[in-house]
């Protein structure tokens, strides 16, 4: 078979309503946090699908509820409400990283958004004292969300993958880009792991969040997540982001 390349991929984006200030991003990755972290925003905040991503020449996978099918990567927001989020089930290889992220990125230029937040589960080993967020985020993310904030720096290491892409263009430009890390483990969902992520990001946007109830949305949705979680463990290794991320 052969190896596809960043020549072979493209990402479209199509989005119905306009769009919002601020956009909060959950990527299939593993232990599936950040994920599940924006699944469960989705749901408490009551948003609707506005747009969605689509993959040209990159293999795919298309959800379905009930029978009904759904895009894989999609946006979602509502009227009264300055946030959208971007929610991908599909998992975007390392070399598909950049295209993806340009999409993206593209969109939110065209769009006037201002900062894009993203919930990331990161793969290292940890302690107990470790179960917390952290942040990775450009200047200005920092001085306009984080200044007073709780959520403590990533002390050091590095961002591969879209996590990376996304926050060098934010680096280059007016766009205020953060992530928001939490160590995961390996089974999927991480609860306690998407537990993290919402706290923190509740937090810093005042969002009115019930978190109590996410032990019974995990179990609604594990079957599904431990499907897509055997997706990713069968991801050959050469398209998955290092585990050393962080240290």
């Amino acid at each position: 078979m052969a190896t596809q390349t960043i020549d072979d991929v493209r990402f479209d984006v199509s989005h119905d309503e306009p769009v919002s200030d601020v956009v909060v991003a959950g990527f299939s990755q593993f232990g599936l946090a950040g994920l599940t972290a924006v699944d469960y925003l989705v749901e408490q905040l009551e948003l609707e699908q506005t747009g969605h991503i689509v993959a040209q020449d990159l293999p795919s996978i298309t959800p379905f509820d009930d029978g009904v099918p759904r895009h894989s990567t999609r946006l979602l927001s509502r009227d009264d409400l300055n946030l959208t989020v971007l929610m991908s089930e599909l998992f975007v290889p390392v070399w598909a990283a950049k295209p993806f992220a340009r999409a993206v990125l593209d969109w939110t230029e065209t769009n006037a958004v201002e900062e894009v937040a993203i919930l990331s589960g990161v793969p290292v080993p940890h302690g107990p004292e470790d179960h917390r967020t952290f942040y990775v985020a450009t200047e200005d993310y920092r001085s306009g969300r984080l200044e007073g904030s709780e959520v403590p720096p990533m002390p050091n290491g590095f961002l591969d993958g879209v996590n990376a892409a996304l926050v060098e263009r934010g680096m280059t430009s007016s766009l205020a880009v953060g992530v928001y890390a939490t160590p995961v483990h390996a089974q999927a969902p991480d609860v306690d792991a998407a537990l993290n992520l919402l706290d923190a990001v509740g937090a810093v946007y005042d969002l009115d969040l019930e978190t109590r109830p996410l032990e019974e949305f995990a179990e609604r949705v594990a079957q599904y997540y431990a499907e897509l979680a055997e997706r990713l463990e069968a991801v050959p290794e050469r398209d998955t982001p290092d585990d050393r991320m962080y240290m």
